[in-house]
């Protein structure tokens, strides 16, 4: 019998998020059924959504159940099949949570999906050729839907989403301006990531510093926003947007633990007619196959760059989550399972 080691949701926020709400339990791996495929997972993503699932609130998606594996995209290997369509020693990647193992009922569409290794590596399936680059791709190409000689602005620029959107930008013509917490992150996003400018707002902490330090990173104004942050940052932007900019609001990680946010200047979203969409995108399930396409070529010939932070085991994910809500990671924060 195989044991499978697990972090489950103990308890639920009651404001910021705590180790205490997480609990790591070892149990039984159930018998394998006919159409299954067991899967010993490589690696585990962690992501800012997880906070949103983890409150008992009206969201886009269920929340997390307690006592239930905590959510999350995984890579790994198939160990064991009953499926046709899975062999032994597959690279695959899913929504295989805070586990080690996984025992997925492979008919499900969408559930597993077999990745090549052969110029990708199989960490970058849960970043830049993942999740987070599909949404930097879809919010940038069909709600912001950049266009070439236009500024985009884009907050967590060194994340694993927002480092994405600037190198995506920069590839359709655009001039692409960075928001990150520290000198370093910002260096980084200019220096290898080619964006044009990059502002720090750890240096910056007001709307009127931080907007004086985006008029001179985009002189012309703001066209694009790509959105992951909310609150002063947010603000600071939209008083800096051109008439019918394109705003994609990917996250709003400064109100994950409850607090309000406001716009401060909503007047500027009339007098500049402005265009606000929120997406989702597990929504946008059909642009998908064309997303990884170019993004899986852009990594594969190295016209792509990206970072990752990981974790060393399983019991390390509650810390390095707690850390990525504060901004402690550089890049893609994962944790290494295998």
């Amino acid at each position: 019998m195989t044991l499978n080691r697990r972090i489950v949701l103990a308890s639920r926020p009651q404001a910021e998020a705590r180790l205490d709400n997480f609990r790591l339990e070892t149990v039984p791996l159930p018998a394998l059924q006919d159409g299954q495929v067991l899967v010993r997972h490589h690696f585990l993503s962690l992501d800012p959504y997880m906070r949103g699932r983890m409150n008992d609130s009206k969201n886009y998606a269920a929340p997390q159940p307690l006592d239930a594996v905590m959510i999350g995209g995984t890579v790994g290997e198939v160990a064991d099949s009953r499926h046709p369509a899975f062999a032994v020693g597959d690279k695959v990647v899913g929504m295989g949570g805070w586990q080690e193992w996984s025992v997925v009922d492979a008919g499900t569409p969408g559930v597993l999906r077999k990745v090549d290794v052969s110029g990708v590596p199989l960490s970058a399936y849960l970043g830049t050729v993942g999740m987070p680059g599909v949404t930097a791709w879809v919010g940038l190409s069909h709600i912001i839907e950049a266009k070439q000689g236009q500024t985009i602005v884009v907050d967590a620029a060194s994340g694993a989403v927002g480092s994405v959107v600037g190198q995506l930008a920069k590839a359709r013509g655009c001039r692409a301006v960075g928001i990150a917490g520290g000198a370093d992150k910002c260096a980084y996003v200019v220096e290898e990531l080619g964006f044009d400018a990059c502002i720090d707002h750890k240096a910056h902490r007001d709307v009127e510093s931080l907007g004086a330090a985006l008029d001179a990173a985009a002189p012309q104004g703001v066209d694009g926003c790509f959105e992951n942050v909310g609150g002063v940052i947010f603000d600071a932007v939209l008083s800096r947007m051109n008439a019918f900019g394109r705003v994609a609001i990917c996250g709003l990680i400064s109100g994950y633990d409850g607090q309000a946010l406001g716009i401060a200047n909503a007047r500027v979203l009339l007098t500049q007619r402005l265009c606000l969409q929120g997406f989702i995108v597990s929504e946008h399930m059909p642009l998908w196959p064309l997303a990884l396409k170019e993004l899986g070529g852009l990594v594969a010939t190295g016209r792509l760059k990206y970072r990752e932070t990981i974790a060393p085991n399983l019991e390390a994910a509650p810390a390095a989550f707690l850390g990525l809500l504060k901004g402690a990671n550089f890049g893609k924060q994962l944790v290494k399972l295998l």
